[in-house]
């Protein structure tokens, strides 16, 4: 099988090898050891290196990064593993080492291509040097996301220090990069640069200006409180530039043999199921895409059960919490389909979603109104899950159901009294909003924790119970802690990080755009 060489990035949090790639980009050996230069990455491998930071760029570490931490913090799911303590609050420093490792092991792929594609790189290519700078951004966000300041500017500098950039001086750079990447691309459109080297457009570049202007619309609704002017004038930009509209429009990264599905692994482990927040909103507004996202417990065809967040050891040996009495994910995520379920980046129902936000703040989302638009979102959802019926999807927008309280090992109150027809009451609007884009963001915990750090919707349960020392279990979880390897492998680096964060480094501390 040929290999090629890898684009080494020397850091001080690690120093990254160089590592083979195959031609089918799937296998990523034959390690170098030289470490004591750059090594210039073949051109014929550019495609290879950009399809394994696909794949690898957003399923590095799943169970550590999104199961154990977003997808429990955004009440998607809820845990069942007796000896984990994440869903309680502990911040578990060997799963956010493993975490924060998985990514930065893999960002050698993508800094190859940029440095190899770049204006004078031996493989100059501005198409693909936009499309790498687009999913650099998108590699990054959640990153920062997790933990505030981190190290991006500096990655990449050879030398045993490594700075973190503040997180504002990293929003910010998104912004930039993703204005500039759409604007170098529209010399291209209509054009195929990667072909099947790219894993979620096959190469179609007026696809890869939509999901950068989602992106960027994304950022900017993100940093609305902290900096308005500067996030009106990006998404309204977003938006002329075209966003994704359609099921068309969806990223996601394609799955093989060798390229699986990292959640669909991770379901075999019997480490989660369905939370009581889910159930309480999805059985309340009898949403059909319960059946889509969820399994029905053992023994019934119909019937959906969620455990609340946050029960001690102890509390997980109840009765009620046996993992046959609580939904399991629907077949589609289950190890059965790993080779074939494609991975959601991003979906185009987010996009109406953020519109109809931006016309809650006044900005020029397109000439609709905010109720087109999150009615937009909806059906686009709706249709995304093979829900086609337009009369069944009509009577959902106009449904006038709430959610409903569940019974488990505890009663559980309505989590909400929100409608999903549209309010005219406008302190309710925004509610429903992020309600109904938390259901459409299923399975990405990662970003719906963001949505709910941010804006405090959709309202989820108290956890049971919280062994944090200083985020009770009525409180929310608003960071992750920095990780121990970076103490012993990057002091100094990490000494400018917490510097740069504007409180302790605890899970207390509010990021920069939740300020």
């Amino acid at each position: 099988m040929k290999k090629y060489k890898l684009y080494i990035v020397a850091s001080g949090l690690a120093l990254f090898t160089a590592i083979g790639i195959s031609s089918c980009t799937d296998k990523f050996e034959e390690y170098n050891t030289d470490t004591s230069r750059l090594t210039e990455l073949d051109a014929s491998a550019v495609g290879n290196a950009f399809a394994a930071s696909q794949h690898r760029g957003v399923m590095f570490s799943w169970q550590l990064f999104n199961s154990l931490f977003g997808d429990l913090q955004a009440q998607y799911f809820g845990n069942i593993a007796q000896n984990f303590g994440s869903d309680r609050n502990v911040m578990v420093g060997n799963w956010l080492n493993g975490a924060w490792n998985g990514f930065y092991n893999q960002v050698p792929a993508l800094y190859g291509v940029l440095d190899n594609t770049k204006p004078g790189g031996p493989a100059a290519n501005p198409a693909v040097y936009a499309i790498a700078n687009i999913w650099k951004v998108r590699m990054y966000q959640p990153m920062t996301d997790y933990w505030g300041p981190i190290p991006y500017s500096a990655v990449g500098n050879g030398l045993k220090q490594v700075d973190y950039d503040a997180q504002d001086v990293i929003y910010k750079d998104f912004l930039t990069t993703l204005a500039k990447s759409t604007a170098d691309l529209q010399a291209f459109k209509g054009k195929n640069v990667l072909g099947n080297n790219d894993l979620i457009y096959n190469g179609d570049v007026d696809q890869w200006i939509r999901f950068a202007n989602t992106l960027r619309l994304r950022i900017a609704i993100r940093i609305s409180g902290v900096e308005p002017a500067l996030a009106k004038s990006n998404a309204e930009a977003a938006v002329a530039g075209g966003v994704m509209e359609t099921n068309a429009h969806d990223a996601y990264i394609k799955t093989t043999a060798n390229n699986i599905n990292s959640m669909n692994q991770a379901t075999a482990w019997n480490e989660f199921r369905m939370s009581a927040a889910m159930e309480s909103v999805l059985t309340g507004y009898e949403d059909p895409r319960i059946t889509k996202m969820y399994a029905p417990i053992e023994g019934t065809t119909a019937t959906y059960k969620g455990i609340r967040n946050g029960y001690t050891q102890v509390e997980l040996g109840l009765p009620a919490n046996q993992n046959t009495k609580l939904s399991n994910v629907n077949d589609r995520f289950t190890p059965a389909n790993q080779n074939t379920n494609p991975f959601e980046v991003i979906m185009s129902a987010e996009a109406w979603f953020l519109r109809a936000e931006g016309v809650l703040k006044g900005w020029n989302m397109g000439g609709g109104t905010a109720k087109t638009y999150y009615e937009k979102g909806i059906e686009t959802s709706m249709k995304q899950w093979g829900i086609s019926d337009a009369a069944a999807i009509a009577a959902y927008t106009a449904s006038t159901k709430t959610p409903i309280a569940v019974t488990g090992a505890v009663v559980s109150p309505a989590l909400s009294d929100i409608t999903i027809v549209w309010s005219a009451d406008a302190s309710k609007q925004l509610e429903q909003i992020i309600t109904q884009k938390w259901i459409a963001l299923w399975p990405n915990g990662v970003e719906a924790w963001t949505e709910y750090r941010r804006t405090g919707f959709p309202k989820l349960y108290p956890r049971m119970n919280s062994e944090s020392l200083v985020v009770s279990k009525d409180q929310v979880v608003r960071r992750v802690p920095y990780v121990i390897g970076e103490t012993q492998t990057n002091p100094a680096g990490l000494a400018t990080g917490v510097a740069k964060l504007g409180g302790a480094d605890n899970e207390a501390t509010r990021l920069w755009w939740n300020k």
